[in-house]
């Protein structure tokens, strides 16, 4: 097997944690075809137990500590370089000497990078051939962030918008293959990039259905005649923080008007003060860390994604899809999902719209909606047929072009 480098911003463990299962799988089938070289940082004190399973699939790895509050604020020094903080952010002298002595003594000539942040430690080897899973385009995320905030946050984030779309400019103009979760993420990057156009493609995130299973015999979390709006992830990101509170305070009141036994769960690691702040409204229980989220999806009564910031492909809409839930959802939450709104989920734009949705679902359960999404996640996103392209693409060098 030849050698591969592996660049990875987060742990990739573990398989089913949020923004951890693309990066884990795409390690997993690399691992498959290649001697992995993993570089990669743990930023919580808890993902260190998963060192071991991680070396078992890589032919070397480097794990380098990263503590986020510090890494934040030695990020802000950028400010004063006009440099993005996410770059500063990721920056650490001993992993870029672990990179350049494995390449140096495995002769690789292969790197994959996962998130624009990493790509600063494949600039120095031109010559590899260098494919970039963006995931999404991380620099439009922040420039909606710099809307929903006020001066002087909006600024700071504004800045981060306009030095980080710079540099995955750069990163794409550079390397031999762009890739995105979804073709609207990929278009858009086209937009904002068209010089690199030609080398811009997407595989899309798929899902474990034998672990994300709805015949499986879950204990009940709920409480006896409650019904469970189940929102699921981490609970420290800002979109998600948003998106509850939101619901919190704009959906669920009218909800449990109607039917007073709603409650809204938010289940989730890390829940932020303003989240832990929503247990307090009647109806609306904060979980934190729960040790598997399946039993909280298998027993609701509806899942419900109401983000209003979302880039790139929900795994959290496609896992309760995958469980044979319904799940009532936004626009930028359905956004490069491949669903038909009112047969596989609900869709609803804004708060009246959510209302009528959630009312009518508990009015009338329609467990049709919940074979019809598992149905579809069965035949479309299997992550296999998906990574297959990243494996073309190290061969050939480019991505096919499909038109939006």
């Amino acid at each position: 097997m030849d050698n591969l480098l592996l660049l990875v911003h987060r742990i990739p463990y573990p398989p089913n944690k949020g923004d951890k299962i693309r990066s884990y799988h795409l390690l997993k089938h690399l691992a498959e075809h290649y001697r992995v070289h993993l570089a990669t940082f743990v930023d919580d004190e808890d993902d260190w137990q998963h060192v071991p399973r991680l070396e078992a699939l890589t032919a070397s790895a480097h794990f380098a500590p990263l503590h986020p509050k510090k890494a934040r604020v030695r990020s802000l020094g950028a400010l004063l370089g006009n440099r993005s903080l996410s770059l500063d952010y990721y920056r650490d002298a001993g992993l870029r000497r672990w990179v350049d002595d494995t390449v140096q003594r495995e002769g690789i000539s292969r790197i994959v990078v996962f998130s624009s942040a990493m790509a600063q430690y494949a600039e120095a080897y031109p010559d590899a051939t260098r494919v970039v899973d963006f995931v999404d385009v991380d620099s439009d995320k922040w420039r909606q962030y710099a809307e929903k905030k006020s001066w002087p946050v909006s600024m700071l984030y504004a800045h981060e918008a306009r030095q980080l779309l710079a540099y995955e400019r750069r990163v794409a103009r550079e390397c031999d293959a762009a890739l995105f979760v979804s073709e609207p993420e990929a278009n858009l990057f086209r937009k904002l990039a068209p010089e690199s156009a030609a080398r811009t493609g997407h595989f899309s995130n798929g899902v474990d259905t034998v672990y994300f299973a709805p015949g499986a015999a879950y204990d009940h979390p709920y409480a006896a005649g409650e019904q469970a709006l189940v929102f699921t992830g981490a609970m420290d990101y800002w979109p998600n923080v948003d998106a509850v509170t939101w619901f919190a305070q704009e959906v669920l009141p009218a909800v449990r008007a109607r039917h007073p036994r709603a409650v809204f769960y938010i289940v989730g690691a890390r829940p932020a003060s303003e989240v832990q702040e929503l247990a307090a409204l009647p109806g609306v229980v904060v979980t934190g860390t729960v040790p598997d989220v399946r039993p909280y999806v298998a027993h609701a009564a509806l899942c419900v994604a109401p983000l209003r910031i979302a880039r790139g492909i929900q795994n959290k809409v496609l896992e309760a899809m995958a469980m044979a839930r319904t799940v009532v959802v936004s626009p930028q939450a359905l956004e490069g999902i491949q669903a038909e709104p009112g047969r596989e989920l609900l869709l609803a734009a804004d708060a009246p719209a959510f209302i009528a949705a959630v009312n009518g679902a508990l009015d009338r359960p329609d467990a049709a909606i919940g074979r019809a999404a598992r149905a579809t996640v069965e035949l479309l996103y299997g992550w296999n047929s998906h990574l297959a392209q990243v494996r073309a693409l190290l061969e050939s060098g480019r991505p096919e072009r499909k038109e939006a």
